[in-house]
Parts: structure tokens; sequence; C-alpha cells
């Protein structure tokens, strides 16, 4: 299964690819020293583990190991992206790539108003030998640069598929409705001021 960061080299830049990096093919550096800003996600904060180019990783306080995370927030900027056009041709590949990578579990679109432009969800199941992943996508625009924020959910072992489908049926609609009511996270001006982080 290639790994997240394979996925995004392979789409346009960058387009989010899934948030699954399986044990072994995970960068080998441990994560960095919590520092910077923090994402806030239904009452819990997601301190800046990872960066690299547009994409950056937060889990919370006690998730520290990337190899081993249960919970992320995945901020992924694309400059390139300034109009609802735009917005929704990432949406789409988003979407493709969930496809090709895993389950569609279910996609929404909310349409422009006078107030905010249009946004859109996408949901997908994504797994591998000992681990699954729900990965919850908003595609956003906020100041003229595009956003594709994930947040996501994994469990591990060989109980994992049965764990993630309850943790869906108890927690996936507080969960959508958390990210796509999510009003403040790093600005593409914060998050390039991270350091990048290296890679294994």
């Amino acid at each position: 299964m290639p790994t997240r960061r394979t996925l995004l080299a392979a789409l346009p830049a960058p387009v989010l690819a899934p948030t699954l990096a399986l044990a072994g093919l995970l960068r080998a550096a441990p994560a960095q020293a919590a520092a910077g800003p923090v994402v806030t996600l239904r009452g819990v904060d997601y301190l800046h583990r990872w960066s690299a180019v547009a994409q950056h990783e937060f889990t919370p306080a006690e998730q520290a190991d990337l190899q081993r995370w249960r919970d992320m927030v995945t901020v992924n900027v694309h400059r390139g992206v300034a109009d609802g056009e735009q917005l929704a041709e990432l949406a789409n590949g988003v979407l493709g790539n969930y496809q090709r990578h895993g389950r569609v579990l279910r996609t929404a679109s909310l349409p422009r108003t006078a107030q905010r432009p249009a946004e859109h969800f996408i949901a997908a199941a994504l797994s591998a030998p000992g681990v699954v992943e729900s990965a919850f996508a908003r595609c956003v625009l906020a100041d003229g640069v595009g956003y594709a924020i994930v947040a996501s959910h994994r469990a591990y072992g060989e109980q994992a598929g049965a764990e993630l489908a309850a943790w869906l049926r108890a927690q996936g609609t507080a969960h959508e409705q958390a990210l796509m009511g999510l009003q403040r996270w790093p600005t593409a001006v914060e998050l390039a001021r991270l350091p990048v982080s290296r890679r294994g």
C-alpha cells in the first residue's frame, strides 16, 4: 500500500492523499517536538508534528508517535486554488484518490452563499494488514487560498475493522460536523513558517 506522501507525489501539486502511512513505510524520524500552531477539534488540541511542502500533520498531545497515532488532523495548503471551480477540481481529485485507494463512505457539497464560498466533504475508509483508517476531508477556501483539511481516525490489530466500524457509528456524524464547522486552523502564512521535517 503506498504511503500518504507517495500518493501525494502522483497527484497535481499537491492534491490530498489518503492518510494511510503504514508501519515500515513511514519515515524513520520521530515526531518533532510540538511547537507552533495548534488545531482544536471537538475540544481536543492537536499539536504540530510534521511538515513537508504544503502538508502539515497534527496529533493530540498523548499521540506523538507518528507510527501509532489514532487521531490526526492534516492541513494541506493549495495556493493554486483560488476560486470555486478550482476548489471543485481539488475535491474531485481527493475523491478520485480515495476511490483508487479505499472505499468512499460519503460525499457532500455545500453550495456557495453570499456569506461563504462553496465547500466539499469526502469521507473514506482505507485499510491494509493490521490497520484501518477513516479519513474525513473538507475542501474549503479561506482568504483566497484552498485548503484540504483531513480529520483521520485509526484502529490497529486483528479487530481493527470492527473497532473502526463501531467508532464510525458512535462518532462519525459528530466528527464530520465538527470538521465542517471548524472556524479556525493555521493559515497558509503560519504554516509556511514551520520547519520542514526530515524524511526517514
